[in-house]
């Protein structure tokens, strides 16, 4: 099995999907004069909106979903990998992927508003509604929502558990051994299991409105604390600060893991870190209440940099100023570059985020390491099912409910299970080709969408437009040469209506 999956991750994480990556994120960054700039002061101003109703959700809501799916064990485990694998330079690489990568989401997040629909008393959009409804596609629409089905309910999910398993055990120990199908399981981590499906199953029956409350409060409180902890150690250190930026930027270019591996594990692991492009944003994004699709889309634009830019980088400097990590070279396989930590330390795991804070913290700095890693996998959880059930929806309108949404949540929660019992291997591998098969997809279409129609473009335009004329913000899309734009047209009309 680890060798199957090593070989669809070396097909699907090509270095052609790592140079797609960050040169759609160029291309969108240079269009929208580089917008994820310009307009900062309007994304933070965004984010108070208290825009909501009964069947959507307040921006602040919508971040607070999308920072939910983006801000999980990438943010800890994921940063050590990179900078296990990839040497400190991948950090850099990672930064450089969310700075593109913000215009990137600022498309895909834009999209999903503009050509979301209302079903069931509720809106609902992402990458397989704008593929049918802008290019007519309703193939790749298809095809898109089985790959999002495949990785988010499927994938994704376990990689998130099994780190939560590991931090259990990690801080607790395994307890008594248990024979299951699996091999022996601790029971500490089967009592973790417990608790994150019994609260998994009580928010994920409660549609959308209760995993936006559940994560408005959750997802700040949580990315703050860890952000906190990290300032802690900064400032206990920061005569090492400079050096530390230093070894970053040099190592970027003059990569000790090699300059491709820097490069691919930290576009790699930005990209499932952040997420942006991976087409998993536009999903809370289109549930959200707002007066024109660019807003959401600035505000899912600032979801990439609180992400990468703030927490990544919280993890990289708690790793690299504590000095508690190793670098593995590709050639000889399994020689260290550089080795600070016990061999045996697991790479691909939050084993160096644990020790960098047990350094600074004592035997507090894993407990605190594991309290993160729960509320961030977990939150991280709740996103990956939303994004599952509006896929599950979308292929319900075209196959008439014969993919039961029930069945799908049974599913997400037994992969749940296995990845919590499962030892790590090849379960990062797994949820690697969820996140690629997705952004493979999502990236080509909204390049073609650009190159057919420019909506995004146009709708930019025209919200700078309003801006600068003092509003008030509205939307007409047929005014802007946007066709299928559904919902803003049957919204402007009942405004028009209700004016008279």
């Amino acid at each position: 099995m680890q060798e199957i999956v090593s070989t669809l991750n070396n097909w699907v994480w090509s270095e052609a999907l790592i140079y797609l990556c960050l040169g759609a994120g160029l291309f969108y960054s240079i269009l929208t004069r580089f917008g994820q700039v310009r307009h900062f002061k309007e994304m933070f101003k965004l984010l108070v909106s208290s825009n909501d109703s009964d069947k959507g959700i307040s921006s602040f809501q919508a971040l607070a979903v999308s920072l939910s799916g983006r801000v999980g064990v990438g943010n800890i485990a994921g940063v050590a990998a990179a900078i296990g694998f990839g040497g400190p330079g991948a950090v850099f690489w990672m930064w450089v992927v969310a700075f593109l990568g913000a215009s990137t989401a600022y498309v895909e997040s834009t999209l999903g508003q503009l050509y979301k629909v209302e079903e069931d008393g509720q809106y609902r959009g992402g990458p397989a509604y704008y593929f049918e409804r802008a290019l007519g596609w309703r193939w790749l629409g298809i095809l898109f929502a089985i790959a999002a089905i495949i990785g988010c309910g499927i994938f994704l999910p376990g990689v998130q558990a099994n780190a939560v398993g590991n931090a259990v055990t990690q801080i607790f120990g395994d307890g008594n051994m248990v024979v299951t199908s699996f091999g022996e399981v601790g029971t500490h981590k089967l009592v973790a299991l417990a608790v994150i499906l019994i609260v998994l199953a009580f928010i994920i029956f409660g549609g959308i409105r209760r995993i936006a409350n559940f994560t408005q409060i959750v997802v700040p409180f949580m990315a703050l604390g860890y952000i906190v902890m990290a300032l802690i150690v900064v400032f206990l250190n920061l005569d090492k600060v400079g050096d530390i930026f230093w070894l970053i930027l040099s190592d970027a270019f003059t990569a000790q893991a090699g300059f491709g591996a820097a490069i691919g594990w930290g576009v790699k692991r930005g990209i499932y870190s952040n997420e942006a492009g991976q087409g998993s944003g536009p999903h809370a994004a289109a549930a959200a209440e707002v007066d024109h699709p660019s807003q959401q889309g600035l505000v899912q634009a600032f979801s990439v940099y609180i992400d990468t830019l703030f927490v990544c980088t919280a993890t990289a400097l708690m790793i690299l100023i504590t000095q508690q990590y190793n670098v593995v070279g590709e050639l000889p396989a399994g020689q260290f570059i550089v080795q600070n930590v016990a061999a045996d330390t697991e790479i691909g795991s939050a084993a160096f985020t644990q020790l960098a804070l047990q350094s600074v913290f004592g035997s507090l700095g894993p407990i605190f390491v594991g309290i993160a890693l729960f509320f961030f996998a977990f939150t991280t959880i709740l996103a990956y099912y939303y994004i599952t059930e509006t896929n599950v929806a979308y292929l319900n309108r075209i196959f008439k409910g014969k993919l039961p949404l029930m069945l799908f949540k049974v599913l997400l929660m037994a992969m749940v299970a296995y990845g919590t019992v499962n030892s790590a291997g090849y379960i990062w591998g797994i949820g690697d080709i969820g996140v690629g098969l997705m952004a493979w997809i999502n990236i080509i279409g909204i390049l073609v969408i650009f190159f057919m129609y420019k909506p995004t473009m146009r709708c930019l335009k025209d919200y700078e437009e309003q801006q600068k004329a003092g509003g008030p913000i509205t939307f007409d899309p047929v005014k802007l040469g946007i066709k299928n734009a559904t919902f803003w047209e049957r919204r402007l009309q009942a405004q028009q209506k209700t004016d008279k």
